[in-house]
């Protein structure tokens, strides 16, 4: 029996085109097959990266998707905030450039048209994710709701049209050999008095703002909330930031996160650190709340807010799954439990993404899902030549403005580990290609094991920080030193001579006091 599908959401109509390539209306979930090598359940990132890599292999694969495929990252992630972020970003150029001309200034409707621009060009994307390119690859899709039965199999109840008396039917039982858990993570709301009467955005609805908020407040100083506050204050709204913690962007190098906060304040965003004792107020649900908060200082502050945008961290979605039945472990904060290989407590299921990692990256998540296929489809015998996950070198970037791209560990990291190091440092003032951009703000870092030139980390903090982090994470995946790039020519004049400038600051550090002394008894006595 065949069933169709139609979302358990509301889609917007300007999401119409997006909705037909990732959750199409009148899907027909196909008849399952005696049994699947592999049924990946999810269809984001790194669920859609298992199925593809199985059926590619010629494996019998099934893939089951609650929602919207593509994820967090085709629909509330990556590509729509780096597409707001673009237009922010080069407003704000605007602005530098000519600061009395009308031009520059973001409008309400100039909002509108940017809001339609930005899914105008995610709908573009959405065919690399879209159900039926899947179909394509020899996958068989289907839409619903998941949910294990066994250790060795998961039924499908599709999201159909039905009456408030029915029951969906489900579509049936789907046996596997292998199975990949790949279910994400989504935002999470924190408990505070008064929340509810405040109109809460999230990265999962924000993107369907048609107005310009005039007064944001945004709560969390991690990577998603520095960006859209720096997004949002560039277009115009009025923006104040709160975060519980001493400073923003924690995992990253603290000189670093420091630039990016001067850079929110230049912006002009009310930027709150230390924020304890969190509350809301509003006379009347829909209108405008106040946020109360005590500060380091004991002080009380406060601040009137038409939205309060939550970026407080993610949790994964563990809930509705049948785990229970299929004897996986998890936990509700920390998801599916795994080991180094991905594999869960049942030797049959593995997990990739968000649900079972710490690294809540598009990229982390696409290899993870590539070290699961791995040992899923092609288990090793008593472990060997088995692909760890903790070999994995996973780099990150805040693409606010300046960028902040980190990757291994910070000069603190280091310290608390005990790892002994040498650093190395080089301002993007001395780089001719940004000095000439007048995009000299920020500068490279990198720390080697003291005494070698073997890369431990990198921090680099401005302007295309994140193209230029992977040349230090190829380095460290393949145990190339930092003097390597010194023998390798870059172009002039570009930002990627920074790169190669670190190699040869390290080179120089080589010629020490003692061999400074040898050197000169060697011209001298040349010349004798």
């Amino acid at each position: 029996m065949f069933h169709t599908h139609s979302p358990d959401e509301w889609v917007p109509p300007h999401d119409d085109d997006l909705r037909k390539a990732v959750a199409p209306s009148g899907w027909l979930n196909p008849r399952p097959k005696d049994r699947y090598n592999l049924v990946v359940v999810g269809g984001g990132t790194a669920g859609l990266v298992a199925a593809a890599g199985a059926a590619g292999l010629g494996a019998r694969v099934a893939l089951i998707e609650t929602r919207r495929l593509g994820g967090d990252c085709l629909n509330f992630g990556c590509v729509p905030s780096k597409g707001l972020l673009a237009a922010a970003h080069l407003r704000n150029k605007l602005k530098n450039l000519s600061p009395t001309d009308d031009v520059a200034n973001v409008q309400p409707l100039q909002f509108t048209a940017v809001m339609q621009e930005m899914r105008r060009m995610r709908a573009g994307l959405s065919h690399h994710d879209s159900a039926n390119r899947f179909a394509g690859l020899g996958v068989d899709v289907f839409l619903g709701q998941g949910r294990f039965v066994g250790p060795d199999a998961i039924e499908v109840t599709p999201w159909e049209t039905a009456s408030s008396d029915s029951q969906p039917t489900p579509v049936g039982r789907l046996r596997f050999h292998r199975a990949i858990i790949a279910t994400g993570a989504r935002p999470s709301i924190p408990t505070l008095p008064g929340i509810e009467h405040v109109s809460v955005l999230t990265n999962e609805n924000v993107f369907s703002l048609e107005e310009l908020p005039g007064r944001l407040g945004v709560l969390g100083g991690g990577p998603i909330g520095v960006e859209l506050a720096q997004a949002f204050a560039r277009m115009g709204s009025q923006v104040t930031l709160i975060n519980r913690g001493p400073r923003i962007l924690s995992r990253d190098d603290p000189d670093a996160a420091a630039i990016v906060g001067q850079q929110l304040i230049d912006d002009g965003i009310d930027l709150q650190l230390n924020c304890h004792d969190i509350t809301f107020e509003s006379q009347s649900d829909g209108s405008p709340a106040t946020v109360r908060w005590r500060g380091k200082d004991g002080g009380s502050h406060s601040a009137v807010v038409d939205h309060l945008l939550v970026a407080a961290g993610r949790v994964p979605n563990v809930e509705g799954l049948g785990l229970d039945s299929a004897n996986v472990a998890f936990d509700v904060l920390k998801g599916v439990l795994v080991d180094d290989g991905l594999q869960t407590t049942n030797p049959r299921i593995f997990a990739a993404g968000d649900v079972c990692s710490r690294w809540k990256f598009t990229h982390a998540a696409d290899f993870q899902a590539r070290t699961a296929l791995r040992n899923a489809l092609f288990p090793s015998p008593f472990g060997f030549g088995r692909a760890r996950v903790s070999r994995l070198v996973i780099p990150w970037c805040t693409y606010s403005s300046p960028e902040l791209a980190q990757v291994g560990l910070t000069g603190d990291q280091a310290a608390r580990q005990g790892v002994a190091i040498d650093t190395y440092e080089l301002p993007f003032a001395g780089v001719d290609r940004a000095v000439l951009e007048n995009s000299t703000t920020g500068f490279t870092r990198v720390h080697v094991h003291q005494g070698t030139d073997r890369i431990v980390g990198a921090t680099i903090v401005g302007d295309r920080a994140g193209e230029l982090i992977g040349q230090f994470s190829f380095a460290i995946r393949h145990k190339l030193g930092l003097g390597s790039f010194a023998q390798a020519i870059y172009p002039y004049p570009t930002v990627a001579e920074a790169v190669r400038k670190m190699g040869d600051i390290q080179q120089r550090s080589r010629l020490t006091p003692t061999v400074k002394a040898w050197l000169a008894k060697w011209w001298a006595w040349q010349v004798s």
